[in-house]
């Protein structure tokens, strides 16, 4: 047999292997996350790659294929503390993550997923203007979006919960992320969602 002939390399193969057996963070295993929103599940992709090095940037639109949990970091990352600092907003998410599997014994990657698909608005208001009259008018928010609105809150509570308090950021942040997964209305992600559905409803 010449080499020509010869059968390929199997590399490939085992590669791919090793991606779809890959962890999030080297621990958590992302391969069976459940999705309770049908509308958000495409824009709530997990990986296991935490940093994909600004690969999606070229495109429009394409932030929706990166993970979740990166697009949890970037927003941790506009702050002023934070601000180009991702490999500090990397390992708060991270130890945020070993908070929340200590609290509640879950995948935190699966928390995570739930609570944004509970922290993102259905519903919210636009300005029209009439003449010189601005009116409020309720609109359903894209599926898109919602994921970034969701990530938005949580983000927000976490800064305001660890601002000028004792509580560190990881520990604010598993705190949005385990109340926002148990839809506890005290958590700021929810409360920020349904005051701006409570809003859109009185423009309907």
């Amino acid at each position: 047999m010449s080499e020509s002939d010869s059968p390929e390399p199997e590399a490939p193969a085992a590669s791919e292997d090793a991606a779809a057996n890959a962890l999030l963070f080297g621990e958590w295993d992302v391969s069976e996350i459940e999705y309770d929103d049908p509308s958000t599940e495409r824009y709530l992709r997990v990986t296991p790659i935490a940093h994909t090095m600004g690969r999606h940037a070229s495109k429009q639109f394409q932030k929706s294929e990166i993970s979740v949990v990166e697009r949890l970091i970037n927003r941790l990352m506009q702050t002023e503390d934070n601000t180009g600092a991702k490999q500090r907003a990397t390992r708060i998410v991270r130890d945020a993550f070993d908070l929340v599997h200590e609290r509640t014994d879950e995948n935190p990657a699966q928390v995570l997923v739930t609570a944004v698909e509970n922290a993102a608005p259905r519903e919210e208001t636009v300005r029209l203007k009439y003449g010189g009259i601005s009116v409020p008018k309720a609109v359903d928010v894209a599926p898109q979006r919602r994921v970034d609105q969701g990530l938005m809150f949580i983000a927000e509570g976490a800064k305001k919960g660890s601002y000028k308090t004792k509580t560190s950021a990881a520990e604010s942040l598993a705190q949005q992320l385990v109340g926002a997964a148990d839809y506890d209305l005290q958590t700021y992600a929810i409360n920020q969602k349904e005051e701006k559905e409570r809003v859109a409803a009185a423009a309907r």
